[in-house]
């Protein structure tokens, strides 16, 4: 008896250990997939958070916190419990079949076009670290994303879920040496940063965070769609959402910090973060430069990935032909305008309407939550009317 209690035991924790697992990759998936060139550069981070001072970090921080979050766990919860025939369902989902077809075809060029932000990337990087021709970058990483996307989704998780929590650890890291090591500091680089010529997302940092908002959730509808088919329970659905949500945010509150206290060396500069990295050791700076070309390559493989699969079933050989297509049209363009205006023209104006379908997910999340518990209520005065007669 006592052996089959032992056993029982040893299985409960094996299932809960299993379990824990798989919420920690599918928040590694979500990590990874948003942590592209423009988190990993500093970019990105330079133009939503630290661009705007305090108001920046903590109040477009607070914002992306609370609605990513949200998004990601509505995806994955309502993927698995749909299981829907094609990913991009989920905007007619929420809605309807016309508004909904056009956030379909929208969010498909914005992805397209966000890999040929991942290449501008990875170009900036050979350029402004390596000195060399930001092509070499540029067409290494679409040879390296043809050939992962070619493989399907299963492989796609299964390699950016792993690389994912070890670049926001090495971002946090770098963010908090940022802070202790800089002369500036935060509350100067608050003070000047209104001063410098550092490119901004928008005017006000709540527009920002909302068009940040805006963007991620384009990017990761799809995605994450098809990723909650996969997921065992409800439970492990939305645990893997918040987590993946959370901690994101905080990473880029603190690599936002760092920047911050940074400002008057970082701004202007493609890559900032290794402004940051080169002040500890040239060599880290180099190590600093391979995570940032690996969170570009673990956010252009599920980019790519989407679009391809939009118009082909994954791993089909017309689906292969397009995803060397796209990947080949994807560098052309990325190779055309410096990274940071790529960053600012493409992430931004489709984070606006990214925004709008925010509002939709909300307030019909609330209606569908409403009608739930009036029908609960309304079945369970049902249930009870019987028995108050007969009493």
């Amino acid at each position: 008896m006592g052996k089959i209690k032992r056993e029982k035991k040893t299985h409960l924790f094996s299932t809960e250990r299993s379990s824990a697992l798989r919420v920690l990759t599918y928040a590694g998936a979500i990590m990874a997939f948003l942590i592209g060139s423009g988190f990993a550069t500093g970019q990105e981070i330079m133009q939503y958070y630290a661009s705007y001072g305090f108001w920046g970090l903590f109040g477009t921080g607070a914002i992306v916190l609370a609605l990513i979050s949200f998004v990601s766990v509505q995806f994955l919860t309502v993927g698995r419990r749909e299981q829907f025939a094609k990913p991009s369902q989920i905007f007619e989902y929420y809605a309807g079949k016309y508004l909904g077809k056009f956030f379909d075809y929208f969010s498909i060029l914005f992805v397209f076009l966000s890999f040929t932000v991942m290449v501008a990337g990875a170009g900036a990087v050979f350029d402004e670290h390596y000195n060399l021709p930001s092509w070499v970058g540029g067409f290494g990483l679409t040879i390296l994303v043809a050939v992962t996307v070619l493989f399907g989704l299963n492989s796609l998780v299964d390699v950016i879920g792993k690389i994912g929590p070890i670049i926001v650890v090495v971002a946090i890291g770098l963010g908090i040496v940022g802070i202790i090591n800089a002369d500036t500091g935060l509350l100067a680089g608050h003070n000047m940063v209104g001063d410098l010529d550092v490119q901004q997302a928008s005017n006000n940092w709540i527009v920002a965070g909302l068009s940040y908002v805006g963007f991620c959730m384009l990017w990761l509808a799809a995605f994450l769609t098809a990723l909650g088919k996969t997921v065992p329970t409800h439970r492990e659905a939305r645990a893997g959402g918040i987590a993946g949500g959370v901690i994101f945010s905080l990473a880029c509150v603190v690599v936002g910090m760092g920047l911050l206290a940074n400002i008057d060396r970082v701004a202007g500069m493609q890559i900032p973060m290794l402004v940051l990295a080169g002040d500890i050791a040239p060599i880290i700076a180099s190590l600093i430069s391979l995570m940032i070309l690996a969170g570009i390559y673990t956010t252009a493989i599920p980019l790519l990935w989407t679009v391809s699969s939009r118009f082909f079933p994954d791993g089909t050989q017309k689906y292969k032909v397009l995803t060397i297509v796209l990947a080949l049209l994807g560098t052309v363009i990325g190779l055309w305008l410096p990274f940071d205006e790529m960053v600012n023209i493409v992430y931004v104006l489709n984070g606006y309407v990214g925004a709008v379908l925010l509002a939709i997910m909300v307030v019909v999340t609330i209606w569908r939550a409403s009608v739930k518990r009036r029908n609960a209520g309304s079945q369970s005065a049902e249930a009870t009317a019987p028995s108050s007669i007969e009493n």
